[in-house]
Formats: structure tokens, C-alpha cells, sequence
């Protein structure tokens, strides 16, 4: 059983930064593919970020490719979302969650068997 906890969200103005964490518990987090997803009220859940084993394969959606930045450390079993340059748009609640099958890297939310509770970005303008 893998346990994800999320945190870092906050309020933060349009053009500001904030830099969400997750960590990780149980299993074999050096050997999962791990995700970010967003989830803003009335919408789907939409892939964000996505990072491979070793940190050397990421992969981002459109809408926030060159403004957030997926990056992990094995030590410490953590999965980080650094986000920058934010707009009003990118207010959701943001979800980690992590790949156990053995996918190099995953971006569809039916790829993920875990999930943490999820940490509210709220963007001002």
C-alpha cells in the first residue's frame, strides 16, 4: 500500500510561485512513475506533470509547459511541482499520484492506482 501526502498549496497572486511536495510511504517509490494532476471545481481531473524513475524523463501538458517544473528526490521518497508564472487559471486542487505497474512514465489518470488527498492553488488576479 503506497501513502501519498500532499503539500504546499496555498493563495497565491497571478504571477506568483508556489512549490507543491509529495510524499511518498509504503512500496518502492525509486521504482514508481510519478504524476501531478489538477482538478478545478466542475471540470474533469487533467494531467499536469509527469516524471520518470530516475528523474531523467519528464513530461508536462501545454498549459503549463516552461512555467512548472517536475523534479524528484529517491532519498527522500518526495515528488516536488515547482510552479511559477501562475495565472488565475491554474487554480485547483493539485493531486500526486503514483504508477506501480512498471510504466516508464504515465500521463492518464487511469494509469495512477494511488492518490494522495490533494492540496487547494488558489490564483488571484
Amino acid at each position: 500500500q503506497v501513502q501519498l501526502v500532499e503539500s504546499g498549496g496555498g493563495l497565491v497572486q497571478a504571477g506568483g510561485s508556489l512549490r507543491l511536495s509529495c510524499a511518498a510511504s509504503g512500496g518502492m517509490f525509486s521504482r514508481y512513475a510519478m504524476g501531478w494532476f489538477r482538478q478545478a471545481p466542475g471540470k474533469d481531473r487533467e494531467f499536469v506533470a509527469a516524471i520518470g524513475w530516475t528523474g531523467g524523463a519528464t513530461l508536462y501538458s501545454d498549459s503549463v509547459k516552461g512555467r512548472f517544473t517536475i523534479s524528484r528526490d529517491n532519498a527522500k521518497n518526495t515528488v516536488y511541482l515547482q510552479m511559477n508564472s501562475l495565472k488565475p487559471e491554474d487554480t485547483a486542487v493539485y493531486y500526486c499520484a503514483a504508477e506501480v505497474t512498471g510504466r516508464w512514465i504515465a500521463t492518464r489518470v487511469t494509469q495512477y492506482a494511488y492518490w494522495g488527498q490533494g492540496t487547494q492553488v488558489t490564483v488571484s488576479s
